[in-house]
């Protein structure tokens, strides 16, 4: 059988699969999965079958395992191609979220924390986070805005899923191999659970994570921008009365840091005219897993 044409630089490679060259020579060193062939200048050179294995593992790290996980899987996989069982899964974490709900609602704790860790031994944790959690929290929001539930079953619910996911992101390894990224609810902002499911999405794709959550005083966030030297900072804004306090704030940190890349997201910009959102487009990270995907791709 003939051996694979190495053809392909790692410039290439990194076009191709949008996956940043630094990425790939770390996953090279670490886990040894794929040894790319060197040319006489000592550059990588890569398969067909390179590009396969590396597709593979960068889906697998889209839809939430970290690159240790999808290495694990991918040893112990005998067919790259195998199709995942996609609607069936989000059938049952649907389910689950529902189930999840009506614990809650009811002040049931000890199911609500049996239901959340049926859907983590079954899901990853981005998966819960992004794909149950997210959905969970507007509906509960929506719920509470429509007096379908009182105040203390909103703030009981919120609580609970704040504290689980506050431990997720202290308890999740990190795997350092992206930049750091510093993150912070805009100016009088108290809402910080979207903020809380962007941490953890950020810290499965390797981010070296810094968690502020609420609001801090005025100032303070220069001093830890100075001390920490991150390359991103993203700010959340839910309530439409802060808006204007987290647009200029945001507006100082640009002039201030040239280098530094400011992502803005949360329920208010949703909100915004027209002209103030087309004015703040390179800002605006978006609500869904894709648009954070495209959004960090553009600025890395």
């Amino acid at each position: 059988m003939p051996t694979p044409k190495a053809k392909y630089n790692i410039k290439a490679v990194s076009n191709m699969l949008g996956i940043q060259a630094g990425t790939l020579r770390a996953w090279e060193r670490r886990y040894q999965i794929i040894r790319p062939a060197r040319n006489e200048a000592g550059h990588r050179l890569y398969t067909d079958d390179h590009l396969q294995t590396l597709k593979w593992l960068i889906e697998k790290v889209n839809k939430g395992f970290t690159i240790s996980q999808a290495v694990s899987l991918l040893e112990n996989s005998e067919n790259l191609s195998e199709p995942p069982q996609i609607e069936e899964e989000k059938n049952h974490l649907t389910a689950t979220g529902d189930q999840l709900l009506q614990s809650l609602l009811s002040f049931d704790e000890r199911a609500a924390q049996l239901k959340l860790d049926e859907a983590f031994s079954l899901f990853t944790p981005e998966t819960v986070a992004i794909d149950m959690i997210g959905p969970l929290l507007v509906k509960i929001g929506d719920m509470w805005e429509n007096n379908e539930i009182t105040s203390a079953h909103e703030h009981f619910a919120s609580n609970f899923l704040r504290s689980r996911m506050g431990m997720m992101l202290l308890t999740m390894p990190t795997e350092s191999i992206q930049p750091k990224a510093l993150l912070v609810c805009g100016p009088n902002e108290r809402h910080e659970l979207g903020l809380l499911i962007f941490a953890l999405f950020l810290k499965r794709r390797g981010y070296e994570v810094v968690y502020l959550g609420q609001s801090i005083a005025g100032g303070d966030i220069e001093v830890v921008i100075d001390e920490v030297e991150p390359a991103f900072v993203f700010m959340s804004c839910t309530m439409k009365k802060n808006i204007s306090m987290a647009i200029r704030l945001v507006e100082e940190l640009d002039e201030q840091y040239a280098d530094l890349r400011i992502g803005l997201g949360g329920y208010a910009y949703e909100t915004l005219p027209e002209l103030d959102k087309k004015r703040l487009q390179p800002y605006i990270v978006g609500s869904t897993k894709d648009e954070w995907e495209q959004w960090l791709q553009r600025s890395l």
